[in-house]
């Protein structure tokens, strides 16, 4: 084993330090001492005989897509459309192969608000037409941070349409691209490697916003848990055979809902932000989105979890409407909203993703325990809304065809919904209910008994025009690298949910011989199916028992699943399990909303680039510079521009006389405003937040875009043209 001689007894806090400075690839704690003594030996073992245990590969690539006119994918408003950016949108992509290459494993966490069947089906595509059989629906598990800030547009089913615009073709291939892309950089890339775990809990980020709900589990069950939301961070750190950092992702259960229902800027929000922070750690000397260390903070069973720390308060009063169906006494519902810990949401976002970052970095620094053991997955396709689940010896029960409650159009604290429906609510409305009949159908008794006690709004299952409303058909797969196996989940999960699914694979694990397995759940993956409460949590249909669009059986029958796949993967089994029934590519064409791009005029005497409203001369650190140019739509560079960076700051140069990017268009610092004239005019307005430890020197903005031109034979060009701000000086504070 290359050991050497020993350096004798320590302190476990000594000895813990040392690993810490030296670092973990030089070193292999070796426990000798009986732990009642709280004393360490620990041998070095010389690192060049230390081997790797997988072949590991990481990529990272853009998938922002279109910045304005399309709606945002998460708050279901069709009234939050993109109008800007704030920071770009990335897939990270994660590959583990065995030495021998026999077996792989791929772990994809795009800055999306949720992987959709459609989005799924056509990254699946495109991998198996580049790699043959080697990436499959298995293998690879595609999981969304759940940004409520990203475009939507991506997805096939009816239902998503509605406050999306329907199907947006740039939205989706911007996501398919990006997550391809980024594959094949991780397939580029990969090297001899070793995994190394670690876990901590994260304070001061999260609250769960359906306590009501949660309180309906049993108390026994409640007793054994500390909070009514997980606070556990789960870190997996991936190094070279050489020690060099490679990346990392980070599990962690918070809705990316820092920026509200009024924001029209595209960003990732606060996970999207801990992967900026450490990857601008990691990455020294690169832009935001360049370097090859790759940082995911990748979603778990969130669904009832807000990042909103402050808990809902009337907006109009200031009390608190902490209470079963969050209404305020003047209002009503569409007055309960929560709050963040900043001084807005911008604020709130940076300090959620830090606290996230921070813990994730420190996690990260004392990940010792290391990965190891063979590769396997298992997936399945199946049929939810007709599944057998066998609760005991006696009984059996059937999950449901989808359908949402009334309680869905309540919306949450996180983002109310509209008409002043209320959550919690068991009994139906007539005046909605009378609507729904009229134009859409009245839900039957079969699907309304199979719900109960849920009132249902929209009985979605029964519903086929002009497509399908919700998916049938819906993946089920765990992935395991070692002793870690990864959950991939097609919802929203909650807290007790998620509890109790890890629990039941774990046992499963255990007693097939497979025992001290670390399983996580990974959120939002391959195809998208709302929420899923438990059983209790159903009965009183706050909003997630509302969104549980199988029944009240949903958990038990996804529990039933996993529990299969786990079964397989611990026996060696997985060839034996059978596929299901394969999801449907719908044929959907060009079913769009979204207004056509109609040919960008400038002001008279301007010119595309031109600036409207100049920088100042002189700025000091924490201030902001603004400068407003002439602008297009920027939907013509999403449209004709695979990767388009829409602005950049620029530092001077003395000894070079020469201009250097030091931000771009994904830095936190910078926001770009897109404002829609009319008769084809717009505006383009550049902030950038000057951060407090800016080098003091000479800086310009610079904006670059794309303008549509029709010609004479009823064509049209995109012409590209950029605009820049005068010098100005930034000098200390």
């Amino acid at each position: 084993m290359g050991l050497m001689s020993p350096l004798g007894i320590l302190s476990r806090f000594h000895a813990c330090n040392l690993f810490k400075k030296v670092g973990l690839p030089l070193l292999s704690l070796i426990l000798l001492a009986h732990v009642s003594t709280n004393l360490l030996f620990f041998l070095i073992i010389d690192p060049s005989e230390v081997t790797a245990n997988y072949l590991l590969g990481m990529g990272r690539a853009d998938c922002t897509g279109p910045v304005a006119e399309v709606p945002l994918m998460g708050y279901a408003n069709p009234e939050q459309v993109g109008s800007g950016l704030l920071m770009r949108l990335y897939s990270r992509a994660f590959i583990v192969a065995d030495l021998d290459d026999s077996r792989r494993v791929v772990f994809v966490s795009a800055d999306i608000g949720m992987v959709s069947q459609r989005l799924r089906l056509e990254v699946l595509k495109k991998l198996k037409s580049k790699y043959g059989e080697l990436y499959r629906q298995d293998n690879v598990i595609l999981s969304g941070t759940h940004t409520h800030s990203g475009p939507g547009g991506y997805f096939q089913y009816t239902l998503f349409w509605i406050t999306s615009k329907g199907l947006i073709r740039p939205s989706l291939n911007a996501i398919v691209n990006g997550i391809v892309k980024s594959i094949d950089i991780a397939h580029q890339n990969m090297k001899r490697g070793r995994l190394f775990i670690n876990r901590g809990t994260v304070e001061n980020s999260q609250i769960n916003r359906s306590p009501f709900s949660y309180l309906e589990n049993p108390a026994s069950e409640r007793s054994r848990y500390s909070s009514n939301t997980d606070k556990e961070m789960v870190m997996l750190k991936m190094v070279d055979e050489n020690g060099q950092e490679l990346g990392l992702i980070s599990w962690f259960a918070v809705h990316p809902v820092s920026m509200n229902n009024t924001n029209h800027l595209v960003n990732s929000d606060n996970v999207g932000y801990a992967s900026y922070l450490f990857e601008q750690e990691k990455n020294k000397g690169m832009l935001p989105g360049e370097g090859s260390f790759v940082a995911a903070f990748a979603s778990s069973n969130l669904g009832d979890v807000s990042p909103n720390t402050k808990g809902p308060f009337c907006v109009n009063t200031g009390e608190s409407c902490n209470n079963p169906h969050s209404t305020c006494p003047m209002g009503g519902a569409k007055m309960c909203m929560a709050m963040g810990p900043g001084n807005d949401m911008f604020d709130s976002t940076r300090i959620i993703g830090q606290n996230i970052y921070l813990k994730a970095r420190d996690l990260y620094e004392q990940a010792y325990q290391e990965v190891t053991g063979p590769l396997s997955s298992a997936h399945q396709w199946v049929n939810m809304s007709d599944v057998s689940v066998k609760l005991n010896a006696t009984h059996t029960v059937k999950t449901c065809k989808p359908a949402l409650g009334h309680s869905f159009a309540a919306g949450t604290i996180d983002g109310v919904g509209a008409f002043n429906f209320t959550q919690g609510s068991v009994e139906g409305n007539p005046f909605w209910d009378e609507i729904r009949d009229q134009l859409l159908g009245e839900p039957s008794n079969e699907t309304k008994a199979c719900h109960k006690p849920k009132p249902i709004l929209f009985s979605t299952g029964e519903m086929t025009r002009p497509h399908p409303w919700h998916p049938d058909i819906v993946d089920v797969q765990i992935a395991a690298i070692g002793s870690l196996a990864i959950i991939a989940v097609p919802g929203e999960f909650t807290t007790m949910s998620g509890r109790r699914l890890r629990e039941a694979v774990k046992r499963e694990f255990d007693s097939h011989g497979t025992p001290r397995m670390d399983v996580i759940i990974a959120g939002l993956c391959n195809v998208y199916t709302h929420y899923i409460t438990t059983y209790e949590e159903y009965q009183v249909q706050r909003y997630e028992a509302a969104s549980t669009i199988y029944g009240p059986h949903t958990l038990s029958a996804y529990i039933q699943l996993y529990r299969g796949l786990a079964r397989a993967i611990a026996t060696n089994t997985v060839q034996d399990l059978p596929r299901g029934p394969e999801p449907p590519f719908l044929n959907i064409g060009n079913m769009t909303l979204l207004p056509p791009l109609t040919a960008d005029r400038m002001p008279a005497n301007k010119t595309f680039g031109d600036v409207l409203q100049e920088v100042r001369q002189q700025y000091r650190a924490t201030e902001v510079v603004e400068v407003t140019f002439v602008g297009a739509n920027p939907r013509n560079s999403a449209e004709n521009v695979t990767e388009h960076n829409f602005l950049t700051v620029e530092r001077h140069t003395n000894t070079s006389d020469s201009w250097h990017v030091v931000w771009n268009d994904a830095s936190w610092d910078t926001r770009f405003y897109w404002t829609k004239g009319s008769f084809g005019r717009s505006n383009v307005t550049i902030e950038w937040h000057i951060p407090c430890d800016t080098e003091p020197g000479v800086y310009r903005i610079r904006y670059f875009g794309h303008y549509k031109k029709k010609l004479s034979n009823n064509r049209a060009v995109f012409i590209p043209f950029e605009g820049t701000s005068s010098v100005f000086e930034i000098t200390t504070l």
